[in-house]
């Protein structure tokens, strides 16, 4: 039975909701959510996603457009990588602001200053680290590097991305152009290409194919691509992420190093580390002023360390849950010669518990999903004076402070755009234990 095609609707459009999609009320009641939108405009959307009380779908053709409207600098692919690239800057973020706003509104809770959202003005070319796709041509016969298509299962294919770092973007293609070379490489042996830079434009690239035989590369290959580092990653296709199950050819400095307030850390091309370094070092300053010399800081979801070991403190245990990271956390410690006053805990936070007290500052940056409610209820139980938490997701951060509410009040709050013409916001916290009379 052929299924039936989803239907192509006109509709005007309210408001940005938490996700960054613009929201509009079909005739029927339902609610859609809308890439490629913004406020007030009137549009024709192809739906992509229908259930009963709601339904998703993406800007075909824009019928009355929005004075904050602007043409996206990656037209065919913005969807894809940054799909507020179609609204200016000014109102990105005050878009930004109002949606932390919202967030804390639904909790009840009102943050004590106006909403800032931190910028250093830079747009584009911000992102050191770029995952790749690859589309096959079949009328050209030709291999591209791709985005998949937002709200489908295709790929678009593009010459980078104007987010990337121009380093980036040029080792991409020189890759994609040495693979062109090779008349036996198709699309399908290719998983994808994860290509990054450190702050001197020193580039490191890893090719993730499909087939554990795939035909190694020359030393002189190599060298025409202008990189720091390459290595040639088999990753089991049963597996859609980007695994390593081994590692066929390595060649050259596959790991790079950047510094955060002047500390210098080395980390893995895969590694976790940040990705706009300018943006998150503001963020790392805003939390040192609350960090006393003399603070037993407690650094939960803590990833290779760079909060923990560069906001101060007189010592500091760290507690994260990704092997990989905390092998570079440790790696860091010893580099800073750390040994004596920085620990590296590797466990879930919820599962570490017992290094909560009431004696320490608590540091947290937790994934999207926000505390665990164990590690909530500890910090109720044990009532440490200062919690600082920094998040990648308002809304639940919002929930976890009215939660915290009953003992914590904010003290400062400030916002951050570590990534431009993207709806993601990162959004800083700080409870201190409220006084008892």
């Amino acid at each position: 039975m052929t299924k039936k095609p989803l239907p192509i609707v006109n509709i005007k459009l309210d408001r940005i909701v938490g996700g960054g999609q613009t929201i509009g009320t079909q005739e029927s009641g339902r609610k859609l959510f809308v890439w490629g939108g913004l406020p007030d405009e009137t549009v024709t959307v192809q739906i992509t996603k229908k259930k009963t009380s709601l339904a998703e779908g993406v800007v075909t053709e824009v019928i009355k457009p929005s004075p904050e409207r602007i043409t996206p600098r990656d037209e065919d692919s913005y969807l894809s990588t940054s799909p507020w690239q179609i609204v200016n800057f000014e109102s990105e973020q005050r878009y930004k602001a109002a949606l932390i706003e919202e967030a804390f509104e639904l909790h009840d809770i009102v943050l004590p200053d106006s909403i800032e959202v931190f910028s250093d003005g830079k747009q584009f070319e911000y992102r050191n680290k770029i995952e790749f796709s690859w589309y096959w041509n079949k009328e050209s016969e030709t291999l591209d590097l791709a985005f998949f298509r937002r709200g489908t299962h295709g790929k678009i294919p593009v010459e980078g991305t104007s987010l990337a770092k121009p380093s980036i973007n040029r080792a991409a293609i020189a890759i994609r152009d040495l693979l062109r070379k090779k008349p036996d490489v198709r699309a399908y042996m290719l998983k994808t290409l994860l290509v990054r830079c450190d702050a001197k434009d020193n580039v490191a690239a890893q090719l993730y194919v499909k087939e554990a035989d795939f035909a190694l590369f020359s030393d002189d290959e190599l060298k025409s691509l202008n990189i720091a580092g390459f290595e040639l990653i088999y990753s089991n296709p049963k597996s859609p992420a980007s695994v390593i199950t081994e590692r066929l050819q390595e060649w050259g400095t596959t790991n790079l190093t950047d510094t955060v307030l002047d500390i210098p850390f080395t980390y893995a091309t895969e590694g976790f580390f940040q990705i706009n370094l300018p943006v998150y070092e503001q963020a790392l300053l805003d939390i040192k002023q609350w960090v006393g010399s003399d603070a037993l800081v407690i650094d939960l979801y803590s990833g290779v360390g760079t909060i923990g070991l560069t906001v101060g403190g007189k010592s500091v245990k760290m507690i994260e849950v990704n092997e990989h990271a905390v092998r570079e956390m440790k790696r860091n410690i010893i580099s800073f010669k750390r040994e004596g006053s920085a620990h590296a805990i590797l466990a879930p936070s919820e599962n570490a518990l017992e290094n909560i007290d009431s004696n320490s500052l608590i540091i947290v940056d937790p994934p999207r999903a926000g505390l665990h409610a164990d590690v909530v209820n500890k910090l109720l139980e044990v009532a440490p004076e200062r919690i600082i938490y920094l998040s990648c997701n308002p809304v639940t951060q919002a929930r976890d402070v009215a939660l915290l509410a009953e003992k914590y009040g904010v003290k400062y709050h400030r916002g951050y755009n570590f990534f431009p013409r993207t709806p993601h916001i990162e959004h800083l916290v700080v409870l201190d234990l409220k006084t008892t009379n």
